[in-house]
This record gives C-alpha cells, structure tokens and sequence, in this order.
C-alpha cells in the first residue's frame, strides 16, 4: 500500500518536495541550484529502514545524450526500475537531470524556436550540474564521497568530473563508455547551423534503438510493452514537446556540438576533455554487444588507459544495445554492476 509522507524540513540547499512509499522504498524529490537561475532535479530512493549513511552505499547516476533520467533508470518494468534495485541491496541512490533535460530547469531557448538561438547543455555545463548535485548529496547526508554511475554521454560528464574531483568519487561506472569515434554518431541534427534543441519522434527513437540488430534478433529484444511504457514516460517529462503534432522529446544540442568539437571532430583532431590519467578510483566499463551508439572499441581504447584507477574491470553482455538496461537481458546489466558497487577491495597504496 502506498503513502504519502511529507518531509520534516527543506533538504538543505535544495527545495523539497514530498516524499512517497512504496514496497518499503522511500522517494523524495528536490530541485538543487546549479548556475545563476539553473537548477537541476534530484530524486533519491532508498530502503525506508535506512538510518545510516555511507559513501559505499551512496550512488547518483546521470543520463545520457537525448533523454532524462527517470524514464530509463526509475522505469517500471516487470515490477521495479534500476534504481529500485539498487535501493533494495541496501543502497542510498540518486538521479540528476543536467539542464534542458527531464524536470530540471529549461532555458528560455527551449521556448523559442529551435534554431532561434545556439545549442545549450554542453559537457563542461553538464559537470557543473552533476557537481551541484553531489555537494547536495554530500551535504545533506555527512559524508566524503559517493559512487557514481553514468550512461552514454553522461559517461564523458561523469569522467571529466572525476578528474577534477577524484576526492569526492568512491567509485566510478561507466555504462555504454563515449570515446574517441571512429563511426558516424547516431546523434544527428541534420544540415546547416546547429540549432538549440532538436526534436525527437518516438519511431525515431525506436529505429536507433534497434541500429545494428539482426532482423531475427529483434523480435523479442525488448520484451512486450515496455517500449511503449519508456516512450509514454519520455514524453510526459517534455509536455511542450509532447503536445507538438506529431508528439516529440526536445533535446539540448550542447551534446552535438561536443562531439563535433571533441570525440567525434574530423581531421583527426578528435580528442577527449578529459585525461583518463586522471581517473584515481576504482572504475568499471559495461557495455552490451550490440551498442552501435557506442561500440566496443570506444570501452577497447579507454580501458587500458585508466592506468591510475586502483582496480578497473570491463564487462560486456551479450545480447543487448545500447539501451540494454530496458531490455529482456537487463538484469545482466544490473547484477554486474551491483557486484561491482558491492565488492570491498582493499584500498589503494
């Protein structure tokens, strides 16, 4: 049975909201200033019995190019979300939305037309709102650091975060790792001036979902319902968008122009902004063997370059894309990383 419960008082730096329970599970909500006249949405799930805090048992993960967070990390499907399971082993989790995305603030170029103004959300903006969240979390629960998880993009934005900040990271996941592209990105806006937002059909979606998938795979890939239960949600987080005709998710182009001007840039002037050197925690990279959006040998070439990472390992699962944490083998995904976050190695000399 589920209800309501209000919380006792302002979560620190963030404005609350309410908090509900559900099969012994707390959520709780807060918008977190970010820059001037940004803030960025934070929703916390944990055990309701939960009383102490640690950075072992803390994780905050960050979406990636094109949809927010809730919709694939928080997604019902067959009963419980990512984020429910990695409540349910005992764990304190988190998610952001970087700027222009899911419930966090959108700026005044999303209500204006797309090619109105230039893209926004870009990597360096995107890891100072994933920083604003961690200080949040830091904060308001007393501790010194936190695990991170990131999929997609947000594995540039939570790497590039951690060079700067390997004192506040525990440890450090890395789901569908960007690199250096050596393939067209599947992340396109089309010809002429890129514009602030692009906008994104749902049968879009579906068929870069499907990218790389043999035909007699794709039958039972993703089990029945559930892509149109990801795509409702996708949509109800962008309600301007969903009321276009037909309905679209708009999406910041700030990613686009980082991977123009950065792991994507032709000429062979691709390049990181980050240094994987830098890297000085336990890390994991996981990908599935499908993952057109970034394959295998972007996870290939970054792996033996975390050369300071304490310990690193590299999964991959087979039978999955890209968007395997929404399909009939994403349990895979969460067990291997679940391990990961579990295990207790000795600490670094």
């Amino acid at each position: 049975m589920k209800k309501s419960i209000v919380l006792a008082a302002a979560l620190l730096t963030g404005c609350a909201g309410t908090g509900t329970q559900s099969d012994g599970i707390v959520m709780e909500e807060a918008m977190v200033p970010s820059d001037p006249g940004i803030s960025v949405y934070v929703r916390n799930k944990r055990p309701s019995s939960m009383s102490a805090f640690s950075a072992e048992k803390t994780v905050l993960f960050v979406h990636g190019a094109t949809y927010p967070s809730e919709t694939a990390f928080d997604l019902q499907l067959d009963g419980t979300s990512w984020m429910d399971y990695i409540a349910r082993a005992g764990y304190d989790v988190y998610l952001v939305d970087v700027r222009g995305y899911g419930r966090s603030t959108r700026p005044a170029a999303m209500d204006q037309p797309a090619d109105a103004n230039p893209p926004f959300a870009t990597t360096e903006e995107a890891v100072r709102d994933v920083g604003a969240a961690v200080d949040y979390i830091l904060k308001r629960r007393g501790i010194a650091k936190l695990n991170l998880l990131a999929w997609s993009w947000g594995t540039v934005t939570m790497s590039w975060y951690t060079t700067q900040n390997n004192a506040k990271v525990n440890k450090l996941v890395l789901y569908a790792p960007v690199w250096i592209r050596q393939t067209p990105s599947l992340v396109q806006t089309g010809p002429g001036p890129m514009a602030a937002y692009r906008s994104v059909q749902m049968s879009q979606a579906r068929g870069r979902w499907l990218t790389g998938v043999a035909a007699d795979k794709q039958a039972d890939l993703i089990p029945a319902g559930w892509f149109e239960a990801w795509a409702d949600a996708t949509l109800k987080s962008d309600p301007k968008g969903a009321a276009q005709n037909p309905p679209v998710l708009r999406a910041p182009n700030g990613v686009v122009l980082d991977g123009q001007r950065f792991w994507g840039a032709p000429g062979g002037q691709a390049k990181m902004p980050y240094s994987a050197t830098d890297i000085r925690v336990p890390t994991l990279l996981i990908k599935a063997e499908w993952d057109a959006d970034t394959p295998t040998y972007m996870a290939s070439a970054l792996f033996p370059r975390l050369v300071n990472a304490p310990y690193k390992r590299y999964v991959e699962i087979g039978e999955g894309t890209h968007t395997v944490i929404m399909e009939k083998n994403r349990m895979n995904l969460f067990r291997e990383v679940q391990l990961f976050l579990d295990e207790n190695h000795p600490p670094a000399k």
